[in-house]
């Protein structure tokens, strides 16, 4: 049986209406400072970023002329059709960090930080003002 190679998450993509206000919010919420790559295709009415911060995280944002969007109401709900359902983060502090992306970035609450179903870890979901959703993880150290 042939060796599994390593697997690495390289990055996320997100189909976007308003590229750059998509941009500022994810610069201003995550750190996402670096522009990676940029790529823009007038044919196809299609711009691309990729931005990245400075732990690896990489999220490549769409935006494409005429494209309609998918939100869903929370993480149940986005189970309804099969695609990627959410971009899920792990925080040091869930309630410090949802508190910011509500109240200084203006994330829209899904659902406040709770329990999770693994011992030490909490989690909350946000919406990104195009209605996709976020979730924050905390794990505590055991």
């Amino acid at each position: 049986m042939a060796t599994v190679p390593t697997y690495r998450f390289h990055h996320i993509s997100l189909s976007v209406a308003d590229l750059p206000a998509q941009e500022g919010w994810y610069r201003a919420a995550f750190g996402l400072v670096r522009v990676e790559e940029r790529l823009e295709l007038p044919d196809a009415g299609v711009r691309t970023a990729v931005l990245s911060d400075s732990a690896g995280l990489r999220v490549e944002f769409v935006e494409r002329s005429g494209s309609t969007p998918v939100s869903h109401s929370d993480p149940f709900a986005a189970t309804a059709t099969q695609t990627f359902t959410h971009l899920a983060l792990q925080v040091p502090d869930l309630d410090a960090a949802f508190a910011r992306l509500v109240d200084e970035c203006g994330a829209v609450r899904v659902s406040p930080p709770s329990p999770g179903v693994t011992d030490g870890m909490r989690y909350a979901y946000v919406h990104d003002p195009e209605g996709n959703l976020i979730e924050l993880i905390e794990v505590s150290a055991a």
